[in-house]
């Protein structure tokens, strides 16, 4: 099968980050980030298209089937709420196919009003209350009915309180208060409307409205009856989750549902499903399995750093010892980053004062001398900044003398190893 061409959209958000892990190693996806503001998918994408308009302003379905054209883009893969509910409403006029089940499911996930009044009768919706007047005990909880993750979600412990916040938005959802650990159920429908997988996860800590740290945990009877009855009143295809909290009596009660791909999907990713792929196969009307490792995994995720150097060089000198190999351990972090360099055309040397049969100590490590194209070592009184011979190059050292007598001589920016990281490509 040819690849074909998959634009992701918004491509700054977590939603996005986590789609793009799990495609870009695949052979079917040619992946293309679009996004309308200046985010971190300039460190994600390769290739990504800037400037679109935003999803609700005039000229966006204009400016996106320009660039379905322009990039030959197969398919659009939704990172959002909003450009879920957009693009199925869209479907008609948009010039690729899109990744999203119809528009009226979608629509009923976007409001919890609207979710809670479609599922009125279910044993597992939480009891709502249409005014602070039908409130009999506090605390409640309250939450905006268009939203996602827990933002805007907050306790109440006084009608004054619950008055005040409806001042401020009386859209809010007033629900009776769940005190007990939030859960995650990701699940998988095929285009038959089987559901395939149901996977439950907790929400142990929170930020930002983004899960942060979670572990797989076994699927009850009373999850698995929830997953069944959602799948069977709505019209869910592809990838899709709901979050449900127990009440006070131990039992589980709805938040919300979401027909799309959400951030910590990556948790089952990592156990042998892969959610974003399994829908493009499902969306490309084939028929898949699902194959699952089982052992304990639990994921935690914190802020990283990715960089823009404004910096051109064709040449990297380096040193072996405590750079290369540090106490006893080949350096894996810059490892990475010298075959990612060899990718991108760039010359390695290695420059040593090594005590001992370098060569061998590299076969040793199992650190190819193919990487280098030059291995160079020298006596301990003579200086490295004798030996670089070209000026787009960059030093590698984690000597700080070293480092200081090859930016004198040789004009070069230089490099401790804390600050490999810089150097490093993220983009897929």
């Amino acid at each position: 099968m040819p690849s074909k061409n998959i634009l992701v959209f918004p491509a700054g958000t977590e939603i996005s980050f986590e789609i793009a892990n799990a495609l870009k190693y695949s052979k079917f996806v040619r992946l293309i980030g679009g996004t309308s503001a200046d985010d971190h998918a300039e460190f994600v994408y390769g290739t990504l298209v800037k400037g679109f308009p935003y999803i609700h302003e005039e000229g966006f379905l204009d400016y996106l089937n320009r660039v379905i054209d322009e990039y030959a883009i197969d398919w659009i893969y939704p990172a959002h709420d909003s450009a879920c509910v957009w693009c199925s409403e869209h479907r008609e006029e948009i010039h690729a196919g899109v990744i999203v089940t119809d528009s009226e499911t979608v629509r009923i996930c976007r409001s919890k009003k609207e979710t809670y009044r479609v599922l009125a009768g279910e044993t597992f919706i939480p009891r709502t209350y249409e005014s602070p007047d039908e409130v009999d005990a506090y605390p409640v909880f309250v939450k905006p009915s268009v939203g996602q993750g827990s933002q805007g979600a907050r306790k109440i412990d006084s009608r004054a309180e619950l008055e005040r916040a409806l001042a401020q938005d009386a859209t809010l959802v007033i629900c009776e208060y769940l005190p007990d650990t939030e859960y995650t159920v990701d699940c998988f429908t095929d285009r038959h409307g089987e559901l395939r997988v149901a996977k439950l996860r907790d929400r142990q800590r929170i930020r930002a409205g983004i899960s942060v740290r979670s572990r797989e945990l076994p699927v009850d009877d009373d999850v698995q009856d929830i997953a069944d009855r959602l799948n069977q009143r709505l019209h869910f295809r592809g990838a899709w989750f709901f979050q449900i909290k127990k009440n006070a009596a131990g039992r589980y009660r709805l938040m919300e549902i979401s027909p799309r791909i959400p951030g910590t999907m990556g948790l089952s990713r990592n156990l042998g499903i892969n959610f974003p792929m399994l829908t493009l196969f499902d969306f490309w009307n084939m028929d898949v399995e699902i194959l699952e490792n089982h052992y304990d995994i639990l994921l935690d995720r914190a802020f990283y750093s990715a960089y823009s150097l404004g910096l051109r060089y064709s040449h990297i000198y380096l040193d072996y010892d405590d750079t290369l190999v540090v106490d006893g351990k080949v350096n894996g972090f810059l490892m990475m980053y010298l075959y990612q360099a060899v990718s991108a055309g760039k010359r390695i040397h290695l420059l040593s004062k090594h005590i001992g049969d370098l060569r061998e100590d590299l076969r040793r490590f199992r650190v190819a001398e193919q990487l280098f194209d030059e291995i160079c070592v020298i006596r301990q009184e003579e200086q490295k900044s004798d030996y670089i011979a070209h000026t787009d190059a960059i030093f590698i050292d984690d000597s700080f003398a070293e480092r200081q007598r090859v930016q004198r001589a040789c004009g070069i920016p230089v490099f401790d190893l804390d600050m490999i990281e810089s150097l490093i490509d993220w983009r897929i």
